[in-house]
């Protein structure tokens, strides 16, 4: 099933996108730039380049994607954004955007607050990444991409 990793381009972001591919299936990288895709390219990503603050950019590249990796750190590291006035902003357009797409299951790499990202797909966790090495937090992501079921049943 597709995966997106949106701030693909940031260290951890490139690190999922790697340990994903290394487990087969159709994975997407979303950067803000062509260059810094070039890499992830040549190891079999099929990249998009956009805005992280245009929900429609995000939405567009996340079409039929069943998971979708979301980078926080990539809506805090400085870059431009041209549709969102804060971090904040560019978190609330990837819930927005994730919606739009129909995303089932959405893994957030991060702190995000857990008001914010509630209901930006049918299944959601949390990968806190403080603390611990890249290579850590893509193989955790991994495996829950791996998961059958995010949730357990009730």
């Amino acid at each position: 099933m597709p995966v997106i990793v949106v701030g693909a381009d940031t260290p951890t972001g490139e690190a999922i996108v790697t340990s994903l591919l290394s487990r087969g299936g159709e994975i997407r990288a979303f950067v803000t730039n062509a260059a810094g895709g070039a890499a992830l390219r040549a190891q079999g990503a099929k990249v998009a380049v956009g805005d992280l603050s245009d929900g429609s950019h995000v939405a567009a590249a996340a079409y039929r994607a069943f998971t979708a990796v979301l980078v926080e750190a990539s809506a805090e590291d400085g870059r431009p954004y041209a549709f969102a006035a804060s971090a904040t902003g560019v978190l609330t357009t990837w819930v927005d955007a994730l919606r739009e797409a129909s995303v089932q299951r959405a893994i957030w790499v991060g702190d995000p607050p857990p008001s914010l990202i509630a209901g930006s797909a049918q299944e959601v966790t949390v990968v806190v990444p403080a603390g611990r090495a890249d290579g850590d937090v893509a193989r955790e992501v991994a495996d829950l991409n791996d998961c059958e079921k995010l949730i357990p049943e009730t």
